[in-house]
């Protein structure tokens, strides 16, 4: 693992990731591809040995298709994987990517402003703390901060080395600051920020968690295959992928997860269907298990 030090002299901000799974290994991936030190935080050594390995193939895989692979010496040194947070001082934003667990992301974050704010006041740090939640309120996530205008929602889509988009969700407390500084560094990625006020599912999730269901119960009822339902969507509205096979990416429980949220939140209509909830109990969670709606 490479010390995380060596870069604070030449300038440069560093880039903080807590939890490497999917999506913090591909936002991870993505600062280092623009060029910028990034450290990903594990919460322990084998967690953090695995994501090491699984991320540097990924960067590989990026850089190549990218035609710069001849590079992946040099992005490789701009990426490290540790238990321990970097000191302070260089830190220029951190991106919580954990579980949709509110209870866990408070914690984590509670204790990530504590580290970075630690003997300073707000006002006196650039530093600004994102959360990679797709859909739960960042104004609530926000009440275990001791800085909550420096805190916003930085909604990224996976696959995320490949994707366009950045969804920038602002709390009651998000001061205009933050914002200008989240969507600058969607800028610095090559990606598209959107902004949106903190809502349940806010633009992304609770529109594309709508047509996914909708997906769902009309396989459910027979209407027809998930390949032709998903061709529909391609070939009909122009998709560049159909929302099964979508939900296989992204995971059914967690699309399960987003859409009891929403229920909960906006009403029946985000009812998850009684298929996604059997399919859950059996373990076909889409492309991370092997099995979904399609055979991975």
């Amino acid at each position: 693992m490479n010390l995380y030090g060596e870069y604070g002299t030449d300038g440069f901000a560093v880039i903080v990731v807590v939890g490497g799974g999917t999506m913090g290994g591909g936002i991870a991936v993505r600062f280092a591809l623009a060029g910028t030190p990034v450290r990903i935080v594990e919460h322990s050594p084998e967690l953090a040995e695995a994501c090491e390995s699984r991320v540097r193939e990924s960067l590989a895989r990026a850089a190549s298709r990218l035609g710069r692979g001849d590079e992946i010496t040099d992005l490789d040194l701009l990426l490290s994987v540790d238990t321990a947070h970097p000191e302070p001082s260089n830190v220029e934003l951190v991106i919580e990517a954990l579980p949709e667990d509110l209870g866990l992301k408070q914690s984590i974050l509670s204790t990530i402003d504590t580290h970075y704010f630690a003997d300073r006041t707000g006002e006196d740090r650039d530093l600004i703390i994102g959360s990679n939640t797709s859909s739960l309120p960042i104004s609530e996530i926000a009440t275990s901060l001791q800085h909550p205008e420096r805190f916003c929602g930085m909604h990224f889509f996976n696959p995320v080395p490949a994707s366009s988009l950045v969804e920038v969700v602002v709390g009651e407390q998000t001061s205009d600051a933050t914002v200008a500084k989240a969507t600058s560094y969607g800028e610095l990625l090559g990606l598209t920020p959107i902004v949106v006020k903190d809502s349940p599912g806010f633009a992304s999730s609770r529109l594309g968690v709508a047509l996914g269901l909708e997906a769902i119960r009309m396989v459910e009822s027979g209407v027809a295959s998930a390949g032709d339902i998903d061709s529909a969507m391609i070939l009909g509205y122009k998709h560049p992928i159909g929302p099964l096979k979508l939900t296989d990416l992204v995971g059914v429980d967690v699309r399960l997860a987003i859409a009891e949220h929403l229920a909960n939140e906006l009403g029946p209509r985000f009812e998850p269907p009684e298929l996604m909830r059997n399919m859950v109990a059996e373990q076909k969670l889409g492309k991370k298990t092997g099995e979904g709606f399609y055979v991975w």
